[in-house]
This record gives structure tokens, C-alpha cells and sequence, in this order.
């Protein structure tokens, strides 16, 4: 028989998405895959019902529907703080996670390079392996996740192509300073470098933290490629709905690519998200206080359970310290969490470039009912690790 592509050999399913098998095969709490259990808003929901009753049922324009265009270019127009033409700019696609691989194989060549920040979200080690680049790691150190200068230049003298950017970040909720983002497009600007800014925890951010869009930095919107969804925002995960902001010569491209991966994004769940996109800034600032009373709620159960863990700035996770128990081994420690302790966590490791096994991630976009019934399995765990966890 012919044997498969090489390119498949060098990375596994998602550990997140196969955490969640997992969760629902041993009937845990799910903290792993980052999807709400509560309903987007009322509004959204009752514009898919109009839209369902309707005609608009077949292909939209390749590169999204053009009333979603024109309202995703005012909405973010005004964020960013940048003119954004919904003509040239913007391609709607299947999720962030089709606008990031999209990107990538525009953007690259087989061989370019491509600097990535550890801890990374998974799909990005999959999008330069599918590409064909090659990973350039720079490390986020904890407590605060920050960068070392030096680190970074020293990988944008190896010539990259581009540089993925997660702000807020996924796992680490880390929310990048004004700071430490104008260092980043210096030294894009100075190696003539792209940016593929991944921004789909941008409304999701705690105080005294801001997110600061990176495309809205001086001189720096002409090599930015700025990729989200309204999955976060608007609570429709499942809706597979994200977007690509970018310059017209390299929205080109992207829509070639986007063109030939999935023809275009679900016309319905297009009609409908033009709703969402015109809630006024009251739905921000509602959002924004949401997410922190359930990262506060969160937080302070792990202070009562002990367990050691990093605030996040921004996003729905946390990342919680394992090593008390004597992990080595944190996907075969998720598993048996999920199995004997019944809540479902991500092993730190897949986010980690290097040997790092302590850590592991919890997401709390869930209703406070979920979160204290995860609170108290939890309670459970010391003492069921003296008694069942094995290396």
C-alpha cells in the first residue's frame, strides 16, 4: 500500500479536543475544551430563528457575506482605530482556526521560518508543520509570562517570515503591554517581518489590564494580519465563524487559500452574527464583568482547595501547578483526573516547547453551577492521589 503523508507523522490529534472525549467518556466536569455551557445572548438567537424561516440558504460570497463585512469593518474600524475597507480587507471564515492555517499558507513557503511564543496554543505547531515552516520558539516566563528582549531578537536575526502573536494568550491568559508589543513591531519593522495577531480573547480582558490591538501600533498595520472570531465574544463557539483582518495585497492571497480550504463560511450563521456585531459597547462592558465575577469565583475556590495557579490577565483559562503531586507525566495525570477525580483538565505540556510537565489548564467559561460542582470533585484530590495516582 502507498504510505501517507510525512507531514502527519510530526503532530497528534488536539489534546484538547481528545480531553474532551475524554471528559465525556468518564462523565467529568468539562474544564478542558474552552466552550461555554450557557446560551449566547437572547438577541443572536432569535436572529438565527428569522434567518432559519428565511431564503438565505445557499453559498454567500466566497469571502463572507457583505452586510457581516460591513458590519465586522465599522465594529472594528472603531476599535482598532484604523480605516478598515470591507471590500479589500477582511475575509469571514470557518473559525480563527481556518483564518490562522489561511494565513500561514499564504504568508510562507515550505522552509520559511516563523517565530511562535511558549506556551503557544496547539494549532500552531500544526499550521507551520502543515505549511511547511519551521518553528522558531521564544519562551513566555512565568510568573508573569513576559519575554526576554535579547531571546526574542535573537530569533528575529534567523530571519523569520512571521511572527504568531495570542494577545490575550492562550493558555497563559497573559495580556501583552503597550510595552512589550511596540518592542515586537520594532523589531518587525526592523527584519521585515509579518505579524499574525491572534485576537479572539480581545474583549475578554480583566483590570487593570487593556488589550491593545497590535495592527493599531504606528507603521505597522502593512505587515499585520490580524486573525479572530466571534466564537469568544458571543458565546457561538459551534457557529465556526472567524475572520481575517489584513491589508488588500494580502487579503488577496488569503482569499485564494480560504477559497480553495472551505469555500466560504455558513451563509445563515453569517446573517444572523451581523446582529451581535451591532450590539452597542454596553455588551462589552457586560461581557468584560461577566468573565471576571467567574474568574473571580473560580479563583478563589482554588485558593480554599491550595492549589497553586497564575492569574490571567485576559482569556478563560488558568493554568494550575501540578508538581506537589510529583507529576512527570501531566497527559497520563489529565487522564486519570478525568477518570477518578471527574474533572477534565489540559495537559500543560502540549502548549510547551521543552520538558514541561507540572502544569495544567482549567477553563471556567462555564455557569458557577459547573464551576462548584468542579470545585468540589476537586476537593477529592489529594486524597485520592495518595491512593490511586501512579506514574
Amino acid at each position: 500500500m502507498p504510505t501517507l503523508s510525512k507531514r502527519i507523522e510530526h503532530f497528534t490529534d488536539s489534546v484538547i479536543r481528545r480531553m474532551t472525549r475524554i471528559a465525556n467518556q468518564y462523565g467529568a466536569v468539562n474544564l478542558s475544551q474552552g466552550f461555554p455551557d450557557f446560551d449566547p445572548p437572547a438577541a443572536l438567537k432569535d436572529a438565527l430563528k428569522t434567518v432559519a424561516e428565511g431564503s438565505i440558504h445557499q453559498y454567500a460570497v466566497t469571502w463572507g457575506a457583505a452586510n457581516l463585512r460591513q458590519a465586522l469593518a465599522r465594529k472594528q474600524s472603531r476599535l482598532m482605530g484604523i480605516e478598515i475597507n470591507p471590500d479589500t480587507q477582511i475575509v469571514v471564515t470557518c473559525g480563527s482556526t481556518e483564518a490562522m492555517i489561511a494565513t500561514m499558507l499564504t504568508v510562507t513557503n515550505p522552509g520559511d521560518k516563523v517565530i511562535v511564543f511558549s506556551p503557544f496554543y496547539e494549532n500552531y505547531g500544526a499550521d507551520a508543520i502543515l505549511s511547511g515552516a519551521e518553528p522558531i520558539y521564544v519562551h513566555l516566563n512565568p510568573p508573569d509570562f513576559g519575554f526576554v528582549a535579547e531571546e526574542l531578537e535573537a530569533a528575529f536575526r534567523q530571519h523569520p517570515k512571521a511572527l504568531i502573536l495570542c494577545n490575550p494568550s492562550n493558555p497563559t491568559g497573559k495580556v501583552f503591554t503597550r510595552e512589550e508589543l511596540q518592542l515586537i513591531a520594532d523589531l518587525a519593522i526592523k527584519y521585515d517581518v509579518f505579524v499574525i495577531a491572534d485576537e479572539v480573547y480581545e474583549h475578554i480582558v480583566y483590570e487593570p489590564h487593556t488589550h491593545v490591538y497590535f495592527a493599531s501600533l504606528p507603521s505597522v498595520a502593512d505587515r499585520t494580519i490580524s486573525c479572530s472570531s466571534l466564537s469568544k465574544t458571543y458565546s457561538i463557539t459551534g457557529w465556526r465563524l472567524g475572520y481575517v483582518i489584513a491589508p488588500p495585497h494580502i487579503t488577496e492571497g488569503i482569499r485564494k487559500v480560504h477559497d480553495f480550504l472551505t469555500v466560504g463560511a455558513a451563509a445563515p450563521l453569517q446573517e444572523a452574527a451581523v446582529t451581535a456585531l451591532n450590539f452597542g459597547e454596553e455588551y462589552y462592558r457586560e461581557l468584560q464583568e461577566h468573565y471576571t465575577r467567574k474568574r473571580d469565583f473560580f479563583l478563589k475556590g482554588l485558593d480554599e482547595l491550595g492549589l497553586k495557579y497564575t492569574t490571567p490577565q485576559g482569556a478563560y483559562y488558568v493554568m494550575v501547578d501540578v508538581s506537589e503531586f510529583g507529576v512527570s507525566d501531566d497527559v497520563a495525570f489529565c487522564e486519570w483526573l478525568a477518570r477518578e477525580v471527574g474533572v477534565a483538565a489540559v495537559p500543560g505540556s502540549s502548549f510547551f516547547r521543552g520538558n514541561v510537565h507540572h502544569l495544567i489548564r482549567f477553563h471556567f467559561a462555564k455557569n458557577e453551577e459547573t464551576l462548584q460542582a468542579a470545585l468540589d470533585r476537586l476537593q477529592t484530590l489529594r486524597e485520592k492521589v495518595q491512593k490511586s495516582w501512579k506514574q
